[in-house]
């Protein structure tokens, strides 16, 4: 959700804190603001709107001199988006500033407690509550103020604290909320996601819950909350600068939706070797396959989505049932779990709150659980038995595109491996299926070369007010993240439902000139589907539609249609989506929207 940077060294800091605020843009905010110990005395500057004020009211950080610093964007949760409510906050002699990533889900009965003892609130936030309490516990001592707050602090949290007796320091600590440490010969940092800090460093520390930070320019020193000292393993990020940033094309979003050739390759070509697929990763012996009785897949938004394709995948090649729940209610429903289920556990930046606690309650329940993930250390890397990476670089937009699809090619990886271990495929088809894997690359590549059209129509329905989607089987899924898409960077309504469905009610909704977007790639439901769209273009309804190379007799129902190159019936949605992620993008960019940062949306949900 909020950016978090902190930076202390030999360089000015304020530059540096809005720099790396900059990067994290893409997270989604509302404010921002930095805090500049300086000559005894914090100082803090805030900004309501975007970074650019905020850098205007400092110019550029140069009036702001000093060394260490923390910095924030906010994204509203408690109080409105405000100048008052914006971090960093002061307690109440203004000798601490503390900035904080999530949730304080006691904050109310906190505040009462200390307005009793006579604190005095100024904003609206649950943050400002964790400024006063420290102030309340500071004896001269920063980590053991830290360590009681932490005790009596429920919720998710990252915070990055300045004390103004220690004018050398940084504290920072961790509890849900993601918090990564940075080293450089030229000082060290804090940040809330690693794009913050890689034009400066590569060399990182993940930190973990409950764990304290306490860094100068020279050493940075790790705590547990008995306030021991704790030696933790240094990592190095494989990114590299320039695959953070926009590399000439307009958005991220534009410049991530072609990088999915390269995003799918990096997920499959490293686990092919000799035309097996090779998945040791999951650290799952062939026995241990055959011993599987059932798949539980929990994720979110686009990666829940991926989850709908790799249910029609995995059941019908594999024969193992498989269950597809929303993260945030699988923690509820009291789920039902037997022996031998694998739980899968989806999200592009490991930190997806619901996603990981629903990876805990696995755990209680005695279930092992696999991760998909993207970030390398990520919280849900950490704590799933076994991790299978997408590789898909870092993905900044908030719209995931790259992301989404190496997820995909990973699920098809599962797929055809556990396919081949239980005997329901032969020799000869997994060849042909790991064939087809190889080229999906190409293929979409392939369909990038048609965007100029995909423009053209898009265009033509920028002013819509509703817009459809259906489909059947692994084509509905599709039909599921072609919605999303639309409606999170077009802020046109949008709804998908599954084609057979349309006489059970939606079908209400069509009235003469409504876009209807159909994906038909599946042989075995294809007429099927064509019926549903007649329904809708008797009607009135305008059909756009999605399908595969060769299936030119739907032109004489739809209005407009998009061709994809031939793959197997099972891996069609990594190629179906391109088209309407493009679509989503140039509605978008038709409307003047801010595409990369959609209203009201973060790129990492890291509270419930």
């Amino acid at each position: 959700m909020c950016g978090i940077v902190g930076y202390v060294g030999q360089k000015q800091a304020a530059p540096i804190l809005l720099d790396g605020l900059s990067k994290l843009e893409y997270r989604g905010y509302d404010s921002a603001g930095i805090a500049i110990l300086n000559e005894d005395e914090i100082r803090i500057v805030k900004a309501k709107g975007r970074l650019n004020v905020l850098r205007q009211l400092t110019g550029n950080g140069e009036n702001m001199p000093g060394t260490i610093g923390i910095g924030h964007t906010r994204w509203a949760t408690h109080g409105e988006p405000s100048v008052t409510n914006s971090h960093p906050h002061y307690n109440r002699n203004r000798s601490i500033a503390v900035v904080h990533n999530g949730i304080i889900e006691n904050y109310q009965q906190l505040k009462d407690r200390l307005t009793r003892k006579g604190y005095e609130f100024l904003s609206q936030t649950d943050t400002e509550v964790v400024a006063h309490l420290l102030d309340y516990y500071y004896k001269g001592n920063p980590l053991e103020a830290i360590a009681k707050v932490m005790t009596r602090v429920e919720g998710s949290y990252a915070l990055g604290i300045l004390f103004q007796e220690h004018p050398d320091t940084i504290y920072a600590v961790r509890k849900g909320s993601p918090l990564i440490v940075g080293v450089s010969e030229t000082g060290n940092y804090i940040a809330s996601d690693v794009p913050a800090i890689l034009k400066y460093t590569r060399d990182v520390y993940y930190i973990e819950n409950m764990e304290i930070v306490r860094m100068d320019a020279g050493q940075v020193t790790f705590f547990n909350l008995d306030q021991e000292e704790i030696t933790k393993e240094l990592h190095t990020v494989s990114w590299d600068l320039e695959a953070a940033e926009k590399g000439g094309y307009e958005h991220f979003m534009l410049k991530e939706i072609y990088e999915q050739p390269k995003a799918v390759r990096d997920a499959i070509s490293p686990r092919i070797k000799d035309g097996r697929i090779v998945l040791d990763e999951m650290n799952l012996s062939d026995d241990g396959i055959r011993e599987i009785r059932k798949i539980c897949i929990v994720a979110c938004g686009s990666a829940y989505h991926t989850g709908v394709t790799a249910k029609y995948v995995l059941e019908g090649l594999t024969r193992l049932p498989v269950e597809v729940d929303l993260a945030s209610e699988f923690r509820y429903r009291q789920p039902i779990m037997e022996d031998n289920t694998l739980v899968i556990v989806v999200s592009q930046s490991g930190e997806t709150a619901d996603s990981l606690a629903a990876l805990r309650l696995a755990h209680e329940m005695g279930e092992r659980v696999l991760g998909i993930v993207n970030v390398v250390g990520s919280s849900i890397a950490r704590e799933a038995d076994n991790v299978l990476y997408t590789w898909a670089g870092p993905e900044i937009s908030v719209a995931t595109t790259k992301a989404y699809s190496a997820q995909l090619a990973v699920f098809y990886l599962i797929a055809v491996h556990f396919a081949r271990v239980r005997g329901q495929i032969g020799e000869d088809e997994y060849g042909q299926l790991i064939e087809e894997l190889k080229q999906l690359p190409d293929k979409i590549a392939a369909i990038l070369g048609d965007r100029e059209r995909i423009q053209w129509f898009a265009s033509k329905f920028s002013s819509a007010r509703d817009i459809f989607f259906i489909g059947r089987g692994v084509d509905y899924s599709v039909s599921l993240e072609g919605s999303l898409k639309l409606k999170e960077i077009s802020y046109i309504h949008s709804e998908a439902y599954a084609a057979g469905e349309l006489k059970h009610g939606p079908i209400s909704l069509i009235e003469k000139g409504t876009l209807v977007v159909s994906v038909v790639t599946q042989p075995e439901l294809f007429d099927k589907t064509v019926s549903n769209m007649v329904e809708v273009k008797s009607r009135g309804g305008y059909l756009m539609t999605v399908t595969t190379i060769g299936n030119y007799s739907i032109e004489d129902t739809a209005n407009t249609t998009m061709y994809i190159p031939k793959t197997s019936r099972w891996f069609t949605a990594s190629l179906s989506i391109v088209p309407l992620q493009l679509f989503a993008y140039y509605v978008s960019l038709a409307k003047g929207l801010d595409v990369d940062k959609p209203r009201n949306l973060a790129k990492s949900v890291t509270v419930e």
